[in-house]
């Protein structure tokens, strides 16, 4: 019976591995295994049995099967595994190697100017603690190299793309001089007399360094207050009428309270202006002017104190540039490596309609998935208009949603974000122009672009309201057949990490229109040497034809008569030139068919040349 069992499973069993069966064989020294034929890096020897082996007979059928079955299994996984796996290291190796590599990364941000803790920046403990507070532990790019400089007293432009921690960057060391400047100089707080003033463009942007100012107050000790456009005078009246560090506000609002007396200029040592390009751009700089022209004035005196500038932007063209090179001359501008290029954590996708499509519809196709996975979203409109007609198909499709443009009031605007940010998710979709491009701190998923923007800059502000401070968002723009040159243009710089800096629609039809000028002059050049070549060919011809009859003639004199085969060619070829001459004499001039031909075949490429130079492409 145990020959038999030995003889039908001695065929089945195709290997056996010292892994498996270690625990059957330890007790029998007597067996003797074949050496194996090929050893595989990660898993242990196994041998193939040729020839019957001697099973003991204590050995149970049922342990025998669960042997091979886990043998069969090491086998197929052997089969399937292509990749060799890599030779295990000891622990202590690993530890030693990762201890490098977190070496060499610290190593890398100490090169870009980048440090692992706020502590490392020069910030006092008071401050330390607000920073404990709101949880954050790495400084970014913006802030590593904004908070030295501002701490140092030196007038800057901190210019990073939005959502990397700008208003930090500078409310932190601004408010720790203003402690220190307590502590040395024993300025105490007066009533209407700030010594810091941020500017900003919105109400919005107002309210958000505002509530910034005051988380970080219950730690280091200062007082704040936010006047703005919108709101009531009086209240405000009150606040400047109390003991007061820094005011928060816009531009309009902050110099009617100094026409009315009930702020002055005579403690300002910090000025921020937050936005700065945005101000410049949409007709703040007069204002900003007028505000600048008393600090000014004192710093020229002879005992006057001087004022320090901050300037924060997440854009910064070069007209923008000149002009606060010229306000603000001397100052330093301090910028990070993402500066007008792509925020690394967003999607950027684009879908080109070709206008057969309906782009409500398609606005619709995209919004619905979006809702349907929980997000907040932001509609980006161009217009009013536009704006308005996304609201009412929304609306008709029992989609709630929430606007902020220029005709909403400024109370609707503020009280149509919280309903947008609130947790209920009741209004999960924002329909807006340009306005809620710039300076708002949102919480977005996904930016829908309905109207694809006039330039990149503004492009670069509508996508800066997701994926703020490291979070995944996503950007989806409907791009028509007119935005279809930007669209490329900005799509091909997204995907080569490029700076979207001069990518706008004038340039790049600009670019367009030299690249055609430059491509017909190319054509135009080389006709011009065809033709150059037709008529040095036709100089030629008609050179060697003048030439003829006078050979003719020459050869026509009365010569000595000889024969000889080579006269009577020449014969027969006078005779032939004669007949021919003959033949031109009883023609008009001009009617030599080569001649015909030749100058026709050339007008006729000329002409076919031109329309193909001038078709429209």
């Amino acid at each position: 019976m145990q020959k038999a069992m030995m003889g039908g499973t001695s065929r089945t069993l195709l290997s056996i591995s010292f892994l498996s069966s270690t625990k059957h064989f330890c007790h029998y020294p007597f067996l003797k295994l074949p050496k194996p034929s090929r050893v595989f890096p990660g898993f242990k020897p196994f041998c193939t049995a040729t020839t019957p082996i001697p099973i003991p007979a204590s050995i149970e059928p049922d342990e025998l099967k669960h042997s091979m079955l886990l043998e069969r299994l090491r086998m197929r996984h052997l089969k399937e595994s292509t990749k060799t796996p890599p030779p295990s290291r000891p622990r202590e190796k690993l530890a030693a190697s990762d201890k490098e590599s977190e070496a060499s990364d610290k190593g890398k941000r100490k090169k870009k100017g980048m440090v692992d803790s706020f502590e490392e920046l020069g910030l006092s403990e008071e401050v330390m603690g607000a920073v404990r507070e709101m949880g954050i532990k790495v400084p970014t790019e913006i802030q590593c190299i904004g908070i030295p400089s501002v701490l140092e007293e030196k007038s800057v432009v901190l210019g990073s793309h939005t959502g990397s921690g700008k208003t930090l960057a500078y409310m932190l060391p601004l408010v720790q001089l203003l402690r220190r400047d307590e502590a040395m100089l024993g300025m105490l707080t007066k009533p209407r007399r700030p010594r810091a003033v941020v500017l900003c463009p919105t109400r919005e942007l107002s309210e958000q360094v505002f509530r910034v100012a005051k988380s970080i107050s219950h730690h280091a000790r200062f007082r704040s207050t936010m006047v703005s456009g919108g709101g009531r005078l009086r209240p405000q009246e009150d606040s400047l009428n109390n003991p007061i560090d820094m005011v928060v506000g816009t531009p309009g609002r902050v110099l009617q309270h100094i026409e009315d007396g009930n702020m002055v200029y005579g403690d300002i040592k910090y000025l921020v202006l937050d936005e700065a390009d945005t101000m410049f751009d949409r007709g703040f700089g007069p204002d900003i002017r007028k505000f600048l022209g008393p600090l000014k004035n004192r710093a020229l005196k002879p005992n006057g104190q001087g004022f320090q500038t901050v300037l924060v932007t997440a854009t910064m063209t070069k007209a923008v540039q000149k002009l606060i090179d010229e306000e603000f001359q001397g100052i330093e501008h301090l910028r990070t490596s993402t500066l007008h290029k792509k925020i690394a954590s967003a999607r950027h996708d684009f879908i080109k309609l070709s206008g057969s499509e309906n782009k409500l519809e398609a606005l619709l196709q995209v919004l619905e998935p979006s809702l349907a996975k929980g997000n907040r979203v932001m509609v980006f409109c161009n217009t009013l208009n536009s704006s308005r007609a996304v609201d009412h198909f929304l609306g008709e499709n029992q989609i709630l949603t929430v606007n902020y443009h220029g005709e909403v009031p400024a109370e609707q605007r503020v009280e149509n974000l919280n309903k947008f940010k609130s947790d209920d998710g009741d209004c999960p979709t924002l329909v807006c122009t340009d306005l809620a491009a710039r300076g708002l701190d949102l919480d977005v998923d996904h930016v829908i672009m309905f109207d694809f923007p006039l330039n990149s800059i503004d492009y670069l502000h509508r996508t800066g309201r997701t994926a703020r401070m490291g979070a995944k968002g996503k950007v989806t723009s409907l791009a028509a057949k007119k935005d279809l040159l930007l669209a490329e243009r900005i799509q091909e710089a997204i995907r080569k990490n490029e700076s979207l800096e001069s990518v706008t629609a004038d340039n790049v039809r600009r670019d367009i229109s030299r690249a055609r000028i430059t491509e017909q002059k190319g054509k135009t050049a080389k006709l011009f040497k065809v033709s150059n070549q037709k008529n040095k060919i036709k100089a030629v011809s008609a050179h060697t034809s003048a030439k003829k009859p006078s050979i003719a003639k020459s050869v026509k004199s009365p010569t000595p008569a000889k024969s000889s085969p080579k006269i009577g060619k020449v014969t027969k070829n006078l005779k032939t030139a004669k007949a021919s001459s003959v033949g031109k004499k009883n023609r008009p001039t001009g009617s030599s068919t080569a001649r015909k031909l030749r100058v026709v075949g050339f007008r006729g490429r000329a002409s076919s040349s031109k329309r193909e130079l001038f078709r429209p492409s």
